[in-house]
């Protein structure tokens, strides 16, 4: 087998929205957006629904570290409030503190962002720092490139903070797109794999919400597309799917749906040899208390 036809094994997940205790709230918490989400996190359900996050990280570990990839890509979302207790204990979870730490590639999430002091503050990149080294332009922190084997994962942060609570957007502002259309044209040969938090559309194949989805999509698509990039990982949604080919991309999307969220708690488990891209999804059994396969599918790249 030659180097360009060499198997990479990519696992791919998002979602995981662990907290922790004390989060360690300040005055100013109570008047920004936290409050609302707290609220729906303690009253409206979505802590019920996250409520093994723990447990489920645990064993998906554990898997992977019985059988370890080329490269984790973790699509956002590590945290249910954007606090940096639970920031430092997503990437506990994640085995980003230990020696033997497995390599991966991360960027941030909306609720990883939730507000304009946590967007700030630099909480997710410190944690999450082993996973955000590559290639850069202009020592920007994002976008940024990790090469595994001839392919490219392209990181690019699509989240920002947000000041009203019905508001969930993403954006990527000129200057990264402007980065990452010049590190787009300078990366050598091999497949490029985009891993943002936002999708390109949902399962159905229509547009995000307005108040839900990514501000300038069509820009970075268009500088995708002209860059090269041949397939989009991404988050946000919990349920997950995926697209062949989109009515914006002439490439397939990836959702990876939640990992820890009850009932959908999958993650995607890849292999990319030359152009074929075959992708297993693997979901939490309460029962046997690990992952099983539930799906596969093959795309060309």
């Amino acid at each position: 087998m030659n180097a360009a036809n060499a198997r990479i094994r990519l696992v791919h997940l998002s979602d995981i929205h662990v907290t922790a205790r004390p989060l360690g709230w300040k005055r100013a918490d109570w008047f920004n957006k936290r409050l609302a989400a707290w609220f729906n996190l303690r009253g409206l359900g979505r802590g019920y629904r996250f409520r093994h996050a723990d447990r489920v990280m645990v064993a998906l570990m554990e898997e992977l570290r019985r059988s370890p990839p080329d490269r984790i890509l973790f699509s956002g979302d590590a945290t249910a409030l954007g606090f940096d207790a639970e920031i430092a204990h997503a990437a506990k979870l994640l085995g980003l503190e230990n020696g033997d730490r497995l390599p991966g590639l991360a960027v941030p999430g909306n609720h990883d962002y939730h507000t304009l002091s946590a967007a700030r503050s630099g909480a997710f990149e410190r944690s999450f720092a082993p996973w955000q080294e590559g290639e850069r332009v202009d020592d920007a922190i994002y976008p940024f490139a990790q090469r595994a084997g001839e392919a490219w994962l392209i990181a690019v942060n699509t989240s920002v903070p947000n000041r009203w609570f019905w508001d969930a957007r993403g954006d990527t502002d000129a200057g990264q797109l402007e980065r990452l259309a010049r590190l787009l044209d300078r990366l050598e040969g091999g497949p490029r794999i985009l891993v943002t938090h936002y999708p390109v559309c949902l399962a159905g194949g229509s547009r995000e919400k307005r108040h839900h989805g990514l501000r300038n999509l069509e820009r970075l698509i268009d500088i995708a597309q002209r860059g090269g990039v041949r397939l989009w990982l991404h988050g946000h949604r919990h349920h997950a799917y995926h697209h062949p080919t989109t009515a914006l991309t002439s490439f397939p999307v990836i959702c990876a749906g939640s990992a820890t969220q009850s009932g959908l708690w999958s993650y995607g488990d890849y292999a990319l040899e030359g152009t074929k891209f075959t992708a297993i999804r693997r979901a939490f059994d309460e029962t046997m208390g690990g992952f099983r396969e539930v799906e596969s599918f093959v795309l060309e790249l």
